[in-house]
């Protein structure tokens, strides 16, 4: 048996490519399945089941077309009821293979209501479990993100679900689907993967005594929801088309359609240096396709601004993994249409301006980074924040807005927001608010 793991690290996820005999078993699979299927084919493998531990909620699924390009099994748990052909995965049921591998949904409730981990066998034997949202590595998914009314029950039951999985053998691998990066994780979870013997040692909410405490803290600093999170689950019950194609047309400034959101994913210097007005600025990296479902009205047409030479195809299938196949076009050349821009600072500059009389600071970063260190007499909104609630009143539009993050990368693109308001911003770049703290103190 070989286990072959998939990062997408942008959303915090992997998907599972399981091989035994010639045989394949692809668990909770991105929409961007070539790289999945090209895996199983270098290794002469014919993909015998698809397996979905539940309806996700930061991804639109790539099981059903990855079923349906392969004739494998697509399995889901029989709460899912999602729209499409697919086999229903009931508690305890064991669902067959070949040659002696078997695989065993156990019900894990909590994360969704229908949640389901499945323990693999091998003649007879439990050797793995994928756990999808239930006991993640050193944390537990979330039980809040199908609202907040439903959340303590939820927590209640993934106290009992992480606790169904911890009785299994403790040399059983747990692979569970979302860790480090995910918002579906209830804390900071963990790196990628782990043993059930290395959770009942360290897991710190397998720790906890009883049902209403595990919900107490489970609930306790809730993360933020991704914006595009509710359109993950609707999507996944009712079917997710193919992947869209991943070369655009090239346009003109000219020919950017008036409907359409410019989003500019060159490096934030050259973003800084001169962007198109009314562009939203979002450099190109991992996590790219999840700062544009976050900042963006979902499906609505977009626009990209690139270099010659980024990955435009990756902007692409990032935004696709997320259900977002409204883009047009990019555009390589500005020239005089890129008459918009803002000031980089690096820390030392950063800091003579925040000394200034009349400074105010603008932080960006998330609510718990801004419990944790802080500046103090700064604004605090978080990124996304600025487009649900506008920019903080208390902002003065004469005077620049000197706004900070934790490296950059949020301040940047919160610069490119502040810009289209009619501010003045100064993005801190290479540093973050612990760093201008830390140099205030000495």
């Amino acid at each position: 048996m070989e286990i072959i793991s998939f990062r997408t690290p942008g959303l915090g996820d992997q998907t599972y490519l399981l091989t035994h005999e010639g045989q394949g078993v692809l668990v909770d699979p991105q929409r961007d399945i070539d790289r999945f299927l090209a895996a199983a084919a270098e290794r002469d493998v014919a993909l015998r089941f698809v397996l979905e531990t539940h309806l996700h909620n930061d991804y639109v699924s790539g099981g059903e077309q990855a079923a349906l390009r392969t004739g494998a099994e697509l399995v889901l748990p029989a709460a899912a009821a999602a729209a499409y052909p697919h086999t229903q995965a009931f508690h305890l049921e064991d669902i067959k293979g070949e040659q002696g591998l078997s695989l065993r949904p156990i019900h894990t409730p909590g994360h969704t209501p229908e949640h389901t981990s499945y323990l693999v066998l091998i003649d007879g034997e439990p050797v793995a479990v994928f756990s999808g949202g239930s006991l993640l590595v050193a944390s537990a998914g979330r039980p809040d993100l199908l609202g907040r009314p439903r959340a303590r029950t939820l927590a209640k039951l993934q106290y009992g679900s992480l606790h169904r999985l911890a009785a299994l053998p403790r040399d059983v691998e747990l692979l569970p689907t979302h860790g480090e990066g995910s918002f579906c994780t209830s804390s900071g979870a963990g790196r990628y993967t782990s043993t059930i013997g290395a959770e009942v040692d360290t897991n710190p909410l397998l720790a906890i005594g009883d049902a209403e405490a595990f919900a107490q803290r489970l609930m306790a600093e809730p993360m933020p929801i991704p914006a595009f999170y509710q359109h993950m689950g609707p999507a996944n019950t009712l079917g997710v088309p193919p992947m869209p194609a991943l070369t655009l047309p090239e346009l003109a400034p000219a020919e950017i359609p008036a409907t359409a959101h410019v989003v500019d994913i060159r490096p934030r210097a050259a973003l800084a240096a001169g962007h198109l007005p009314g562009a939203v600025g979002i450099e190109l990296g991992t996590d790219f396709g999840s700062w544009a479902g976050w900042l963006l009205p979902y499906q609505e047409p977009i626009v990209l601004v690139a270099e010659r030479g980024q990955d435009v195809a990756d902007a692409v299938t990032q935004l696709a993994q997320i259900g977002i196949d409204s883009v047009a076009g990019v555009v390589f050349e500005l020239g005089e249409a890129a008459t918009t821009r803002f000031e980089l600072a690096d820390l030392a500059t950063f800091l003579e301006r925040v000394a200034a009389a009349d400074a105010q600071v603008l932080d960006v970063r998330m609510p718990s980074e801004q419990a944790s260190a802080g500046l103090n007499g700064a604004v605090r909104r978080f990124l996304p924040d600025l487009i649900t609630d506008g920019i903080p009143a208390e902002l003065d539009r004469d005077r620049p807005v000197l706004v900070a993050c934790g490296s950059g990368r949020r301040a940047a693109i919160a610069a490119t927001l502040l810009l289209r308001a009619g501010y003045q911003p100064v993005a801190l770049n290479g540093a973050g608010v612990p760093d201008v703290a830390a140099a205030l103190t000495r």
